[in-house]
């Protein structure tokens, strides 16, 4: 691991790196960011370029996750937000219609004090098929949420995890996934083991 990370680490590409991410409410009536919740910053602190954030070094990559509610689709559990008194709710234009989410990434090249900023529009579209690394990330995140007892984690098993990660191996040329794979079949012994000590 030390030696096929360690180019990524000593070769920064970008430092202060912030990403946000506004979802289209025609789209989604809810949303919750899975993980990170110890980098997460204040809205006002995304343009201000005082503020520190994260390093990407190269060949580095970096997936968050959303876990999203579909506008019309009842929401449950969501703590509500009373209506703004002196503020004018803006509806989304009709030009957005076809627009699922926008994301906003901003950072510093290494050797400047002012931030570049880049917009990404994310459509609707109809193909729905996802990446085996994006399944994959989502098993890391509900092996993540198993191992914190997340009250989001549902009725997740580390079966489910463990099949999950199998489905979307896909090519693991350093041998990584099949490492995760057996950490979470671990973790199961484990966990049935601390229940039948009960």
């Amino acid at each position: 691991m030390l030696v096929t990370e360690m180019g990524g680490t000593l070769l920064t590409i970008a430092k202060d790196v912030k990403l946000q991410v506004e979802f289209n409410p025609s789209k989604v009536a809810a949303y919750r960011l899975i993980g990170y919740e110890n980098r997460k910053l204040a809205d006002q602190d995304f343009n201000d370029d005082t503020k520190d954030a994260g390093e990407l070094g190269a060949g580095h990559t970096v997936t968050a996750l959303y876990e999203i509610i579909p506008a019309g689709v009842p929401v449950s559990d969501v703590p509500g937000v009373d209506p703004l008194k002196y503020q004018e709710v803006t509806k989304s234009a009709p030009t957005a219609d076809g627009e699922l989410l926008t994301v906003k990434f901003r950072y510093k090249r290494p050797d400047e004090d002012k931030s570049n900023l880049i917009v990404a529009v994310v459509h609707d579209t109809e193909n729905k098929s996802l990446s085996t690394n994006f399944e994959f990330s989502a098993a890391a995140a509900g092996f993540g949420m198993l191992l914190r007892d997340s009250k989001f984690k549902g009725d997740l098993t580390y079966k489910d995890i463990t099949h999950m990660a199998r489905a979307s191996q896909g090519p693991d040329r350093h041998g990584y996934r099949s490492e995760f794979i057996g950490l979470v079949q671990r973790a199961e012994v484990l966990a049935n083991k601390r229940v039948s000590a009960k």
